[in-house]
């Protein structure tokens, strides 16, 4: 399979069919769940559908080690090399490596005002200029309506549309009625888009709970693999 066939045949489309084409310049989406359910897998496919369009994406992760981030971006581009027969899978490997930023923050050690620094450095003064930003690892319960107000103004300014893993915790309900994280209630009308996974017997659903202005709204379903965690096509 040619690259291009890959892009339009991507299971990705089917996502972003689901909230009107996807997430825009200046636009915030959350991809929620639990630990350990898939939102880092789902983060990768959308970031590997922007490379693959020769699309720049800048990952910042929270997590402690980068090897965990840049292993999910092997296994997924390999698998589907495994599954599609990808022609030129070297050079289009070495063509998403050129487009890919990852940059790693300790939480607890850096401002938000630091980390949009480095950011603007990197896609300002570095010549950088990456379509989409993916931010994995944020623990949510210490996010402010500052801080994500100023990450919404930065991707406006700079045309960059922002992904984010939340995860949920704890025994109680974790989200509201209108199936949103609880966790964001005193900012969630800064958020576009909430995409919630939940464990189902021979699959993980993926859910649209919030497209802007619509909750719970009439959407094809969409499931991941529980094995490989990838999206499943239709």
């Amino acid at each position: 399979m040619v690259k291009q066939e890959l892009i339009q045949r991507s299971p990705v489309r089917i996502f972003e069919k689901s909230i009107h084409g996807g997430l825009r310049a200046g636009e915030i989406g959350i991809i929620s769940s639990q630990s350990g359910i898939g939102k880092t897998s789902v983060l990768v496919q959308i970031a590997l559908d922007k490379l693959l369009q020769a699309k720049k994406v800048i990952h910042v992760s929270f997590t402690q080690h980068t090897d965990y981030v840049l292993a999910w971006y092997e296994d997924i581009f390999d698998e589907f090399i495994r599954k599609k027969n990808l022609e030129n899978a070297r050079d289009v490997k070495n063509e998403l490596i050129r487009n890919r930023v990852l940059m790693n923050f300790n939480q607890d050690g850096v401002t938000a005002d630091q980390i949009l620094r480095s950011l603007r450095a990197m896609i300002v003064d570095g010549g950088f200029k990456a379509e989409a930003l993916i931010i994995d690892g944020f623990d949510f319960a210490k996010m402010t309506r500052e801080r994500i107000t100023a990450i919404k103004d930065f991707a406006k300014e700079l045309e960059l549309s922002v992904w984010y893993s939340c995860t949920v915790k704890g025994e109680a309900p974790a989200y509201d009625t209108k199936g949103q994280p609880l966790i964001i209630g005193g900012f969630a009308e800064l958020i576009d888009v909430v995409i919630v996974l939940e464990p189902k017997p021979d699959h993980i659903a993926l859910a649209v709970s919030k497209d802007r202005e619509t909750y719970n709204p009439e959407h094809l379903a969409l499931k991941l693999d529980p094995k490989t965690l990838l999206i499943l096509e239709e």
